[in-house]
């Protein structure tokens, strides 16, 4: 794959994944409003686009074939551990747009600015630590 398809096809993916996100934010807030809402919001928006994005990564970026039950939950362990400092990035813009300005619209923002940073970041990560050779396209 071509380096324009690869940041073309991981963009897109970071896309979807942070449409996954947002979507459960909402409807979590939807259901509990307020800062119960919006700690609970964030943890599964944030879960739901690791699930995702893992899967989309796995397959289609990292062309990773392996299987069973203890290679994937290996995997899906160190994915995540990778995730855990650019979901801090995440956390923060999100939360700071929050304080800050108090809205929605504004909090989506600073999720979508936190995603972008903390995606760049981890596919550097993943290449490197989870995925190994395989993702080596670049």
């Amino acid at each position: 794959m071509s380096p324009t398809a690869l940041v073309l096809r991981y963009a897109g993916f970071a896309g979807l994944a942070t449409l996954a996100n947002l979507a459960a934010q909402r409807l979590v807030l939807a259901g509990i409003p307020g800062q119960p809402g919006f700690v609970l919001a964030v943890i599964c928006g944030t879960g739901a686009g690791l699930v995702l994005k893992y899967l989309l990564d796995k397959r289609w970026i990292f062309f990773d074939q392996s299987g069973g039950i203890p290679t994937h939950a290996r995997k899906f362990a160190l994915y995540t551990a990778m995730g855990i400092v650019t979901t801090l990035i995440f956390w923060a813009a999100e939360t700071a747009a929050w304080v800050i300005w108090q809205t929605h619209a504004m909090r989506e923002a600073g999720a979508v600015a936190g995603l972008t940073v903390g995606y760049v970041v981890k596919y550097r990560l993943d290449r490197r630590y989870v995925f190994g050779r395989a993702g080596r396209t670049v």
